[in-house]
């Protein structure tokens, strides 16, 4: 999700990742020899203890700063402080830059049907405003196909009477933004997306370049209702404006280890607006940070590690895509791999990771050529801590997808948002099935009382044991292509 702008942000991060060894020197200066228990060690000495910890930082500074660590917000510059503050006493090359995004606010969001007040709408980021007074038009839903889990994501899916009208849609696994740009073309004049899943639905269509039509989200019942009202003339009324801010990424590189075979992770640091965002993104973050921690700046290690921790994710990907954005070919080839965590503490887990070959077969193809071996490498560190995992879509809905669409290897460990347990999962993992793995995603409710710590520790001992593996060694069965295989884009 390009944002316009980059041009500016793409020169200052080069200069970050040069600063943090991005050059395609073949070793950093002096390296120790490879200390071959690192990742056992590493798995050992993690604990969900020391996460939650780091947790407990985030959560004192959400409630000093009206409740959130939402980009561009005081509680997010204190989280990038915090996390920066701790890793260069730590030892590692640490840089905070900074990117341009937008702010969105939506202050009328109103839907009247057939003249009569109509059901909850709620302004995904970045929706363009409807006109003065509301846009007048016909309600024209989609077929609804419970089953189909792609509804609105191809062209066909769109007939000739969408044009100059509302379009009702259910919300299916293709980004919004692919769903807003179909209906777009098909001459739609604005979109609703019915969720899946009961709640609200919140979500972004990426950036104002990338917003073309109002749209709007509804609850799972609401849109029932309304599906069976297609045809009737509704008025969509959507305030909304967007402000340019500047907020931070963190970006921090071991002094050791060869800097053109470069061992990527990354968590995101910001929370929504509406709570201060402990599982989500909290763990994923303090995850990371723990690892590091324990790791130190200097390890003894073949391949340097750089870990970034993203800024404005929950605005569309934002500081992954600034960063991604800011590497040339030959820096983007130095990254062997970029492992992702986001949400690895769910009160209903579940244990997933990224399917790297698409063998489950839903939603998008496989990634670049050496995520199958890193989906091997994620599902073996979860079974070495006790816990069999299962394979999840590269979705779109977290920062591996720039690094994927550059062509840089991905995978990572997932414990679950909004969708539903099921109940073979839940005989599997424990936990509520036909329930959310997460019932607090996005909300006030996201707070430390409803982390899942044996999740959390589970993952925290995965993520630090394949960081510490893929830093001595990247070559064998669960191996990624060396710098002169890869082919970035």
């Amino acid at each position: 999700m390009r944002r316009s702008g980059l041009v500016a942000v793409s020169v200052f991060v080069v200069l970050v990742v040069a600063a943090c060894g991005g050059t395609t020197a073949p070793t950093a200066a002096a390296p120790p020899t490879p200390d071959a228990g690192l990742p056992a060690r590493l798995e050992n000495e993690v604990t969900g203890d020391g996460a939650f910890a780091h947790l407990q930082q985030f959560a004192d500074i959400a409630a000093r700063n009206g409740g959130n660590r939402a980009s561009g917000s005081p509680g997010h510059e204190q989280s990038v402080d915090y996390v920066a503050d701790r890793l260069r006493q730590a030892g590692w090359q640490v840089e905070t830059p900074s990117f341009p995004f937008d702010v969105f606010d939506a202050r009328a969001q109103t839907l009247t049907v057939a003249g009569a007040p109509g059901p909850a709408v709620v302004a995904l980021t970045y929706a363009r405003p409807t006109p003065p007074g509301g846009l007048n038009a016909p309600l024209v839903a989609l077929p609804d196909a419970p089953a189909d889990p792609t509804p609105a994501c191809e062209a066909s899916d769109f007939p000739a009477t969408v044009r100059g009208a509302v379009v009702l849609a259910r919300r299916g696994v293709c980004p919004f933004t692919q769903k807003q740009q179909l209906a777009a073309d098909a001459g739609a004049a604005a979109l609703l997306v019915a969720n899946t899943e009961d709640g609200p639905l919140n979500g972004t269509l990426g950036s104002v370049a990338e917003a073309r039509l109002p749209v709007a989200g509804l609850t799972k019942s609401d849109g029932d209702a309304l599906f069976a009202r297609s045809g009737s003339p509704v008025t969509l009324v959507l305030d909304t404006t967007t402000e340019t801010r500047q907020t931070r990424n963190v970006i921090a590189q071991t002094t050791t280890g060869r800097t053109d075979e470069v061992v990527m992770a990354g968590a995101h640091l910001d929370s929504v607006p509406e709570g201060p965002g402990i599982n989500d993104n909290g763990t994923g973050s303090a995850a990371l940070l723990e690892t590091a921690l324990r790791l130190g700046g200097a390890p003894a290690v073949t391949n340097a590690v750089r870990l970034g921790w993203w800024g404005a994710e929950e605005l569309g990907l934002l500081g992954a895509e600034a960063y991604v954005a800011g590497l040339d070919v030959e820096r983007k080839r130095d990254i062997a791999l970029l492992l992702n965590f986001d949400m690895v503490g769910s009160p209903n887990a579940g244990y997933f990771a990224y399917d790297g070959d698409d063998s489950d077969r839903v939603g998008a193809p496989a990634g670049p050529p050496g995520s199958a071996a890193i989906e091997r490498r994620m599902l073996t560190a979860l079974g070495q801590v006790g816990v069999q995992g299962q394979g999840t879509d590269f979705d779109g809905r977290s920062d591996y997808g720039p690094f994927i669409a550059a062509g840089i290897p991905a995978g990572g460990l997932f414990t679950g948002a909004e969708e539903r347990k099921s109940p073979e999962q839940a005989a599997q993992w424990g936990g509520r099935g036909g329930e959310s793995f997460d019932p607090n995603y996005h909300t006030a409710r996201d707070d430390l009382a409803n982390v899942d710590r044996v999740a959390l520790d589970r993952n925290v001992r995965a993520i630090a044991g394949v960081i510490g593996g893929y830093a001595l060694d990247l070559t064998g069965p669960d191996g990624v292509p060396s710098r002169a295989q890869r082919q970035p884009r």
